[in-house]
């Protein structure tokens, strides 16, 4: 992890985005009196993303466990789909 103020960031941003992208390293860009915000590559992003999807997905999960566990599920009859081919 690396971390740059912002104006060193302004006059070599290839140079970082390259570190993001070819290195799978995360830049963190310091703002004076401002947010900081990072850089990381898109298949980082992708990752972060998909990880919270599916941390979401199992919770969802767990919570049906949980609702059918305590005695609150629903049975229901399949419906029978008649195939056209």
């Amino acid at each position: 992890m690396l971390a740059v103020n912002y104006s060193t960031i302004r006059n070599n941003l290839k140079t970082y985005c390259d570190e993001a992208t070819d290195n799978n390293e995360t830049v963190i860009v310091t703002r004076k009196n401002e947010k900081n915000v990072v850089i990381i590559s898109l298949e980082q992003y992708n990752q972060i993303i998909k990880a919270a999807k599916n941390s979401e997905y199992l919770a969802m999960i767990d919570r049906g466990i949980e609702q059918l566990s305590s005695g609150r599920g629903q049975q229901h009859e399949l419906i029978e789909v008649e195939d056209n081919e």
